[in-house]
Order: C-alpha cells, then sequence, then structure tokens
C-alpha cells in the first residue's frame, strides 16, 4: 500500500462504513466531507494521504492506496473490514483523463485511463461486494460523468472509459439487486474541482502542433474559458451533498444527474439525431 490508514480508529461513529476513493481532492474530498456530516464512518482513499487531512480533521479516516494496483485494494478493504466487519457505502469517484486527437493520444495513456476508470473501480466493487451480498444490504455509487452519455472532440478515451462505466453498472445494478444491494450511477456536469486544469495542457501537449492543432487550441481555449474566472461551474459539494442524500434514500434512482448544465446536456443529447449534435459541437472546430 502506498501509504498508510490514518486516523482514530474507534469505530463508535454512528451511520454506515463509507468507502471513498479519490478523496484527495475535488469530489472525492466534498463526498467524504458531507457523508461525515451526515453521521457516517467515512474513510477517504487516495494516493496522496498528506491532502485528506482536511478529512481526517473532520474526523474520517486517510487510507494511502493506488486504485490500480490490486495489492493496495486487497489492504485497504481488510483494514476497513477488520475493524468494523462491514462496508455499507463505496464511492467509487477516483478518475483520470487524457485529452487530444484519438489518432495521436499515446496507448500507454489511453490505457491508464481505462485501468483507473474501469479496471480499478470494477477490482475494488468485487472485494467489497461479497460482505454486502452476505448481508443483503449495500450501496455502490459509481461516479461517472455526463461524458457517460455525451461526446466531445479530443475526448475519445475519457468519454470511452465513462461510457464503459455506464454499461458495467448497468449491468452490476442488474446482478446485485436481488441481494440487497443498491447500484447508483452519479453523473456530473460542470464541476470545478481542478480535475479539469490539466486539459488545456494536454491538448496542446498531444494536438497542437499536427493536423488537428486548430481543433486543439479551440478545445483548450474553450475549456479555460469554461473553468476562468465568471464561470458558472458548479462546486464539487453539490455532487457530494447528492451522494449523501442517494446513501439516505430507501429507493435511490440509478441515476442522478447533477451540476451546471448537467440536465441540459444530457437532454439535447438525446433529443439531437447524431449528425445535429456532432455538427453543434463541433460548429467552431
Amino acid at each position: 500500500m502506498t501509504g498508510a490508514m490514518t486516523g482514530t480508529m474507534t469505530g463508535t461513529m454512528t451511520g454506515k462504513v463509507c468507502l471513498v476513493t479519490g478523496a484527495s481532492s475535488g469530489i472525492g474530498r466534498a463526498t467524504a466531507l458531507e457523508l461525515l456530516r451526515a453521521g457516517h464512518t467515512v474513510y477517504g482513499l487516495a494516493r496522496r494521504v498528506e491532502k485528506m487531512d482536511v478529512i481526517q480533521d473532520a474526523g474520517g479516516h486517510a487510507i494511502g492506496a493506488d486504485v490500480t494496483s490490486e495489492a493496495d485494494l486487497d489492504r485497504a478493504v481488510q483494514a476497513v473490514l477488520d475493524q468494523h466487519q462491514r462496508i455499507d457505502v463505496l464511492v467509487n469517484n477516483a478518475g483520470t483523463a487524457v485529452h487530444g486527437a484519438a489518432e495521436e493520444v499515446p496507448m500507454e495513456r489511453a490505457r491508464q485511463v481505462f485501468e483507473v476508470n474501469l479496471f480499478g473501480l470494477a477490482r475494488l466493487t468485487q472485494l467489497v461486494l461479497p460482505q454486502m451480498r452476505e448481508r443483503r444490504s449495500g450501496t455502490i455509487v459509481n461516479i461517472s460523468s455526463i461524458a457517460g452519455e455525451i461526446s466531445l472532440p479530443l475526448g475519445a478515451w475519457y468519454h470511452a472509459s465513462k461510457h464503459a462505466l455506464e454499461a458495467y453498472s448497468d449491468s452490476l445494478r442488474q446482478e446485485v439487486a436481488r441481494f440487497g444491494v443498491r447500484v447508483v450511477v452519479v453523473q456530473p456536469g460542470i464541476i470545478k474541482t481542478g480535475f479539469e486544469d490539466d486539459t488545456p495542457r494536454q491538448l496542446r501537449e498531444i494536438s497542437g502542433h499536427g493536423p488537428y492543432a486548430e481543433v486543439a487550441e479551440w478545445m483548450a481555449r474553450r475549456a479555460e474559458e469554461g473553468f476562468g474566472p465568471g464561470s458558472k461551474a458548479s462546486d464539487p459539494r453539490v455532487v457530494g451533498r447528492a451522494v449523501a442524500e442517494i446513501v439516505a434514500a430507501r429507493d435511490p434512482k440509478p441515476r442522478y444527474a447533477v451540476g451546471h448544465l448537467a440536465d441540459l446536456l444530457l437532454w439535447v443529447n438525446r433529443l439531437l439525431p447524431d449528425r445535429l449534435y456532432d455538427k453543434m459541437v463541433t460548429r467552431q472546430a
């Protein structure tokens, strides 16, 4: 494991035992804090333990682990089970992205996106499910994105990973419902998390000097404007609050779209024919 588990290990808090991945920043951190405010026992999991001090200060715990390392995940899950004998809620939030033309993105970077966004998530789910299934109770929340349904130029690998996550979640939901385990997908819209800061750099680095340079620069400027001064991007707490409500709900919906423009963009994508949608998103590219 890439770091030790830290925090007060009393196990005396009321509520559910929750494990949140990608908890060192953005949506993961906000979700961990919202679950703590709701009275749950929360374990944040991320590679950077030092970035989870705020979770520990709020009464939570921090586990240093890489979601692409099976050994790390084994140890993390076992540590929580040793302390509480159960994990009631798994929030699969850890994610990464690469932006550039599909023709130009190096395959090793594309594979890494899938390792984090799908395969690491799926392995952690496999480790947590047996005790949920045996207790006939549990909630798995997979943080997808509106990118799980829509697609934009120069984001093929990120979009593909989130599309895959949506399908994986649908099948998983169908499989485990009979055991009392709930699977919910959250589709954040435009959220200011810091996650987006690398997008313009990646676009220019990977596709800024070849046949896709013009569209790469257009997309980079669009990203900078979308998250710059005056941006209407939502605070990640809107996602954290949605997750807390899902955990508290008796019968949550399979999907929740949250944050700036989430509902609108999904509606437009579902409404328009493919060719018309393509023209809309590439009209200035």
